[in-house]
């Protein structure tokens, strides 16, 4: 009998976790699908556009987006990296977005960020979380593992690079992307690391070291070269939040998409899709937390951080 996705996929709705067995077997369906991909997928609009910080890890807002957004396969999706760690149903969000990958592997695009990372989710949660609820780390290095296989960053329409941290100096052109070698742990520094962990600063015009002591900080003339060398108009990134749910930096040649709302149940800010339609225009849809947060959220995340003396911060 072969894999159900249907079946995973209405369990996982209804936040119930799938069976080691089906996790195992999932993630290695779904290494075989990227390994199709390029390091630079390219798509076509309609599409709506989330950074998965969103996620970092509140299923509930996930769901909530899913409201929002429309369910797949009626909506096109664009995850832009950080689907696991301070949160408390990783497990949850992550089994969730990879079953939709494999069941609709042309509408759901997942790009790789900065927590999906064996060094990283050993710190910020994931790992804990996994080994809390499967009683060992096989899920954990099941799921580490497909991270190696995610797309570094995807293109709309030929015209809006998409990415999860940012630019690198290392990297002037699409191409050279194209050609990095994915397949491992990200790196501590490189092009790879670059494009998970770097943020524009918008008191700067060229590249700067990073306080968070990888990749790099790039203003607007950066943005401005890129764009130009690659004939595009338009940068879509994620990893930093905003209190908006959204920036918009440089002219309009650069935007910032943060969908996690009420961030670690504690930051108060709001948070937004982007939906991007078929001419290129853009449209940020804000909203706030899911109602659900506020029953499971913090009196969950209060009781386990005494347990297991996990910190979540920002």
């Amino acid at each position: 009998m072969g894999l159900d996705l249907d079946a995973c996929i209405s369990q996982l709705l209804q936040k119930q976790l799938l069976a080691e067995s089906l996790i195992k077997e999932i993630c290695e369906k779904t290494k075989e699908l990227l390994m199709n991909e390029s390091n630079c997928v390219s798509i076509s609009a309609p599409v709506t556009v989330e950074n998965s910080i969103l996620f970092h890890r509140q299923f509930y807002d996930l769901i909530e987006i899913f409201r929002i957004g429309g369910y797949c396969p009626s909506t096109n999706y664009l995850f832009l990296g950080d689907y696991v760690d301070r949160g408390l149903f990783s497990v949850e969000t992550i089994s969730l977005l990879t079953c939709l990958k494999l069941r609709y592997p042309h509408r759901v695009q997942l790009v790789r960020g900065n927590h999906e990372s064996r060094a990283v989710t050993q710190t910020y949660g994931f790992y804990t979380e996994c080994v809390r609820k499967y009683g060992s780390t096989n899920v954990w290095h099941y799921f580490t593992d497909m991270f190696d296989y995610l797309t570094l960053s995807v293109v709309i329409d030929d015209r809006i690079f998409c990415v999860h941290g940012g630019l690198s100096p290392s990297i002037h052109s699409i191409d050279q992307i194209k050609i990095l070698d994915r397949y491992r742990e990200i790196p501590h520094e490189g092009p790879m690391a670059d494009l998970v962990w770097s943020d524009p600063d918008p008191d700067k015009d060229e590249f700067a070291i990073s306080p968070r002591g990888a990749g790099y900080t790039f203003g607007g003339l950066v943005v401005k070269k890129f764009l130009e060398i690659n004939n595009m108009e338009h940068i879509l990134r994620a990893h930093q939040l905003c209190m908006e749910g959204y920036q918009v930096l440089y002219d309009d040649r650069l935007s910032t998409v943060w969908s996690a709302p009420n961030y670690c149940y504690r930051c108060g800010n709001m948070a937004s899709i982007l939906e991007v339609g078929v001419d290129g225009q853009r449209f940020f849809n804000v909203f706030d937390a899911a109602p659900e947060n506020d029953r499971d959220g913090p009196s969950q995340q209060t009781s386990l951080e005494k347990k297991d003396k996990i910190h979540y911060f920002l």
